[in-house]
């Protein structure tokens, strides 16, 4: 039988080999992995600040604001003033974004089909409840180090006040 330890380092090594290879082929369409994580956001749920999203997706505001910098010269987002707070900025994925964006994620989805195509339907239903009990465990165990306290209200929650869903 193996530890609780071996298993968690082949499922990080499943991680970071599968992380390589979708950024490797989302790269090759046009967007890194990093990239496509905001404009899936801004795609997901409309125009928000970029502290909304620094908090959303746990980055450093200085890391949001570069990776803002270089989609906006990208032309695959626009930052306009806020209307609520004229010191701030509203970022929003462009028409070009979503096409990019589109574009990348198929390859993206094609990986992912491939290297779980090794599993039958039981198996990856089986994975999935485990996957999912594993989550539920580790959020348990944030909660409990954070004192009880929920996630501050700020990152995507901020942004769904601002605007609805995009479909």
């Amino acid at each position: 039988m193996k530890s609780t330890v071996e298993v968690s380092e082949k499922l990080f090594e499943l991680y970071h080999r599968v992380h390589r290879l979708i950024n490797e082929s989302m790269t090759e369409e046009g967007v890194s992995l990093a990239r496509s994580k905001f404009l899936f956001f801004l795609s997901r749920l409309g125009p928000c600040r970029s502290t909304d999203i620094a908090g959303a997706l746990k980055f450093a505001p200085r890391t949001v604001t570069e990776a803002i910098d270089g989609l906006e010269r990208d032309k695959l987002v626009v930052r306009k003033p806020d209307p609520e707070d004229r010191r701030a900025k509203i970022v929003s994925i462009t028409d070009v974004g979503r096409v990019v964006l589109e574009a990348a994620e198929y390859p993206r989805k094609q990986l992912i089909e491939e290297i779980f195509s090794t599993l039958d339907d039981k198996q990856l239903d089986q994975m999935h409840q485990i996957v999912t009990q594993l989550v539920a465990k580790a959020e348990e165990i944030r909660r409990r180090k954070a004192g009880g306290d929920e996630e501050p209200a700020s990152g995507w929650r901020a942004c769904l006040k601002r605007s609805p869903p995009r479909k």
